[in-house]
């Protein structure tokens, strides 16, 4: 396989400096499936490009015993695909780039922080999906991507096209940021590795994905496949990116996870001093802690907990005496009862933890001066609403609830999120402001409260805020 960098920053040569590798040489590295050759077939301070071409030897990797084997010793005989060649070439640029990977340039330490233009391109690249899958993994991480099918055979046009693709990759990114990107997709794309994968694999993607996974529209599909659909490792790759700062509170209990497309960062912010730079899932917790202190609420259950990062910070704060949390799925419970302990640890306990489900009324649902709905609602399917309506505002009625949903007027903001589309698929539905507005004043009415309204993120002056919140008072 063949993977081409190229880029026209100024010097173009010192991409030698960031990939730690002379323009001037040929150099050749040994892999224990074959051989990795890393040159530059241009390097002018106009342009550069380094290349490296992958040569499996197929002798050597059916005869290599070690991690970087194939999973059974019979494998190469009975395996129609020998090799994951798309595997083998992430793996040889983990070993050949290493350096790079890490974002470390020790004679160019700026240079290894800054965005620079960059052209990737890999003339057969193995791709279970074809162009459009190309396109959904990629251009969300800001790529403009050229996936042209090859063809089975150009003689013959009508056997149709093959499972590989030719793949231009053009943006302005760290270096490093392309390279992990790169050494988690290409085998997803294929959807094939040429090793076991085991339990450490978790630590390789959540490393290789920092900055970028947890905010990527197709993360559960891209665990799925980088993990082979092994579920005890998908679950626990997905709860540890749902933890991650830029997560949205009620992705930690759904598969594939919700996450929010990245909004266009606020100049300033107007819901009560929130710093522009905060992720929109931590503006929307201090939003919700902010009103519940406002409200003199200390007791406070969080209906639809998820893995609990609104529990932790309730946790963390003194003034509040009581809190629980309830969610329908086991998985979110068992690891909001780890956050919660890890929160608790050395402090008298005042939480509990139980499962629930919001359309049946539960009698542990009362005796709580708040009730939080945090990105919940949206999950549930319209018909079976009038029932949680009844059981949060008519049978467990504490004195202040407080409930936050996307606001879909804002969706057209998120870059990657297509025309009409929710934000998770999950999402029964996304309310406009008028929408959320009339369902919040009639549940409000009819059950004897009064609401106002508050924005959670940049207040967009003519399509609202990306997060809108109801706060109702008895």
């Amino acid at each position: 396989m063949l993977l081409t960098i190229t880029t026209t920053a100024t010097p173009a040569t010192d991409l030698g400096f960031l990939l730690h590798k002379h323009p001037d040489k040929v150099q050749t590295f040994d892999q224990a499936f074959g051989t990795a050759h890393v040159f530059y077939p241009e390097a002018t301070c106009e342009r550069c490009t380094a290349a490296l071409l992958l040569e499996v030897d197929p002798i050597r990797l059916a005869r290599t015993k070690g991690k970087d084997a194939p999973d059974f010793s019979l494998g190469q005989y009975v395996n129609d695909r020998p090799y994951a060649a798309s595997s083998l070439l992430a793996t040889a640029m983990a070993a050949v780039f290493r350096t790079a990977l890490r974002g470390r340039c020790d004679a160019r330490p700026q240079l290894a922080a800054t965005a620079i233009p960059l052209e990737i391109t890999l003339p057969a690249l193995p791709c279970r999906g074809g162009p459009g899958l190309a396109g959904r993994l990629l251009e969300p991480l800001g790529w403009r991507v050229e996936a042209t099918p090859v063809p089975l055979d150009p003689a013959f046009p009508e056997w149709g096209d093959s499972p590989y693709l030719t793949l231009t990759l053009r943006g302005t990114l760290r270096l490093a940021d392309a390279l992990n990107q790169l050494y988690v997709l290409l085998p997803v794309l294929d959807q094939a590795k040429h090793y076991w994968v085991a339990p450490e694999e978790v630590d390789k993607l959540i490393r290789a994905g920092e900055g970028w996974l947890a905010s990527h529209p197709e993360r559960a599909l891209i665990v799925r496949r980088y993990l082979a659909n092994r579920r005890g490792l998908v679950r626990s790759a997905l709860g540890r990116l749902a933890q991650a700062d830029d997560a949205p509170e009620d992705a930690l209990d759904r598969d594939p996870i919700d996450e929010e497309p990245q909004a266009p960062p606020a100049a300033c912010e107007e819901d009560g001093g929130l710093p522009a730079a905060a992720p929109l899932a931590e503006q929307r917790i201090r939003a919700v802690l902010q009103v519940l202190r406002d409200h003199d609420a200390p007791r406070v259950i969080d209906l639809g907990c998820g893995a609990g990062r609104l529990l932790t910070r309730l946790l963390a704060d003194p003034f509040f005496t009581r809190v629980t949390g309830v969610d329908v799925s086991h998985r979110a419970l068992a690891m909001a009862r780890r956050n919660a302990e890890r929160a608790a640890v050395g402090r008298e306990r005042r939480w509990e933890v139980f499962q629930g489900a919001l359309t049946y009324a539960d009698g542990r649902f009362g005796g709580h001066d708040a009730a939080v709905l945090m990105e919940v609602i949206e999950h549930i399917d319209p018909p079976r609403l009038p029932a949680v309506e009844r059981v949060v505002f008519g049978d467990a009625a504490p004195r202040l609830i407080v409930v936050t949903t996307p606001n879909a007027e804002y969706n057209v903001r998120y870059e990657g999120l297509a025309p009409g589309a929710m934000r998770h698929p999950d999402h029964r539905f996304e309310w406009t402001r008028k929408e959320f507005r009339a369902w919040a004043h009639r549940v409000a009415d009819a059950y004897g409260y009064r609401v106002r309204f508050l924005p959670v993120g940049e207040d967009d002056p003519e399509l609202g805020p990306p997060t809108q919140m109801g706060v109702f008072t008895r």
